[in-house]
């Protein structure tokens, strides 16, 4: 088996992080918010440096270098390094909590030991939503919809698990039009077959972005360029405005959150929510009222109906509803996106494999029809069929997940353990999955890109046989999450890739441009993305 060069997966972005906070950025706004930025970011790191409280004093920090290393430079290297930092201090600590220290607020990495002691908490006590937005910044990037109220929890909890297949099906549909359309060969006037670069992360992006669209809101709204436009833009100005804010202590975010130039191109596209989802609310209203009076009225199956009939008071506002919104398409879209490229971006690296998954989806089309035109057998029903394939996204996400520290919760109030140990209030938690899956005492060869490994471990034996699948959740795959808060929309998120995939695969020829290899991953803080700028080059599977 190829060993993985050490390249690929380096936590060191080959996207500076200067260039992806300005990214687009109002010119006009630059100058003036860099002179504020320097100035109280000097401010605050001479008398704002973070310091342990009285109740974490017992926890040890990981990554000083001497007694003499000052905090700044501590977190710096853990913005950029944090995949070396992480498997250093779970090397290290093993079964001990420790902290890392981050510029948004110190996360404290917690034991397997402790997963499912905490697994059943209550958000009102640990609280995922306010942990995965910032638990300082939150406020400052219009978050609070998600973090004050977990109605999408547990509607998306309870329609995305329970009727996953009928979802799929309908992300299916906006997959074949995208396609079309978001795919620069797959123009019915381009039907080449000659090489042509394509930029993956963003084709991908789009597809993503329709397919979760369709779902959420309906017909409308998958096929509005503008909201299609927004939802792809959200992320970066999201994250840019996120990691700019967690610069600066608490108590200068009233002020510096004005500065961020990042942060109105936000506010903007919170606006731009408002006036497309706006009218798909009142219309939902409508229909409701003229239900209760006995008149039929068809209406699609959409997840924002089934979230405002479940919301109530200040929930169903139109501003807050539409907040929502993108704040969800900001958790699916980005992670799913990302996930998808990196999967590609290792198809073309092992090219090898390219023809197993072929030979496996082939079989499966000749079983059930093709994936897109397939009666009776519903899109998860026939994507269950792709083991090999299955295997080998998890394989991926095992060497490139999208997050180091997954499972993050905000203690909203103390809380302690069963053999003690105490976690203060105010604490961010989180378990460091990407270690689990790279820590060599319990992982056979886990520098080797091994495709197979979930595939053998799910045929080891019949109890094993509905595990290690994507999208699966248990205390050794915690991707998404583990207990009460996972990723509600996990399920979906796992058809998405897939579907996506095999139409790469069965439509494609694709392989990187001459001279280039796999691109490295870049890394934010605890976040993973594949560079941004690679590109492929695709051409029509003759």
């Amino acid at each position: 088996m190829p060993v993985i060069d050490s390249s690929h997966c380096s936590s060191t972005p080959s996207i500076p992080l200067f260039d992806i906070c300005v990214y687009h950025a109002p010119k006009e706004h630059l100058a003036f918010s860099a002179i504020a930025i320097v100035f109280v970011l000097c401010l605050s790191l001479k008398l704002f440096a973070p310091k342990k409280s009285q109740q974490t004093r017992r926890i040890p920090v990981f990554g000083y270098r001497s007694a003499f290393e000052p905090t700044l430079s501590l977190t710096s290297r853990f913005v950029v390094n944090a995949r070396k930092m992480v498997t250093e201090g779970c090397s290290k600590f093993r079964d001990t909590p420790f902290l890392l220290r981050r510029f948004d607020s110190d996360v404290m990495v917690l034991p397997k030991k402790y997963l499912n002691e905490l697994r059943l908490a209550p958000a009102s006590q640990l609280n995922s939503a306010r942990a995965l937005s910032g638990s300082k910044v939150y406020k400052w990037t219009f978050s609070s919809p998600i973090v004050e109220s977990d109605i999408h929890q547990r509607v998306l909890g309870k329609k995305l698990v329970s009727e996953a297949s009928k979802y799929l099906d309908l992300a299916k549909t906006e997959l074949e039009y995208g396609w079309s359309t978001d795919i620069p060969i797959t123009d019915a006037t381009d039907r080449t077959l000659e090489w042509k670069e394509v930029d993956i992360s963003h084709s991908v992006r789009t597809l993503v972005a329709r397919m979760t669209s369709k779902v959420m809101l309906g017909s409308i709204p998958c096929r509005n360029e503008e909201w299609i436009n927004m939802t792809t833009d959200f992320p970066v100005r999201m994250f840019t405005t996120r990691v700019l804010l967690s610069l600066f202590p608490a108590w200068s975010l009233p002020v510096m959150s004005q500065f961020i130039p990042s942060r109105y191109r936000l506010k903007q596209h919170f606006k731009t929510a408002e006036r497309i989802i706006g009218p798909l609310m009142k219309s939902h209203i409508e229909a409701v009222q003229r239900r209760s009076t006995g008149a039929h009225v068809e209406e699609e199956d959409t997840l924002l109906h089934s979230m405002m009939d479940a919301a109530t008071g200040k929930e169903n506002e139109i501003a807050e509803m539409a907040a929502r919104q993108c704040l969800i398409a900001f958790a699916g879209v980005n992670t799913t996106s990302n996930t998808i490229a990196n999967v590609l971006f290792d198809l073309a690296a092992h090219r090898e494999w390219i023809s197993i998954l072929l030979k496996e989806i082939d079989g499966t089309t000749a079983e059930l029809g093709k994936m897109n035109e397939q009666e009776g057998a519903g899109l998860k029903h026939w994507l269950g069929k792709l083991e090999k394939l299955d295997s080998f996204i998890m394989e991926s996400m095992r060497i490139n997940p999208v997050m180091l520290l997954t499972s993050a919760r905000y203690a909203t109030q103390p809380q302690t353990m069963k053999d003690g140990f105490h976690i203060p209030g105010g604490t961010t938690v989180a378990w460091p999955n990407y270690f689990y899956h790279h820590d060599p005492s319990t992982v056979a060869e886990p520098d080797v890109f091994d495709p197979m490994r979930s595939h053998r471990k799910r045929h080891a034996s019949s109890e094993q046989m509905t595990k290690h699948t994507v999208g699966r959740i248990d205390v050794n795959n915690l991707a998404f999450g583990y207990g009460k808060q996972a990723c509600p929309g996990r399920m979906l998120a796992a058809g998405q890739i897939k579907a996506t995939v095999v139409k790469f695969l069965s439509e494609f020829e694709f392989r990187y441009p001459e001279g280039k290899t796999r691109p490295t991953v870049c890394g934010l803080n605890e976040f993973s993305f594949p560079d941004l700028e690679a590109k492929l080059l695709v051409r029509l599977r003759r």
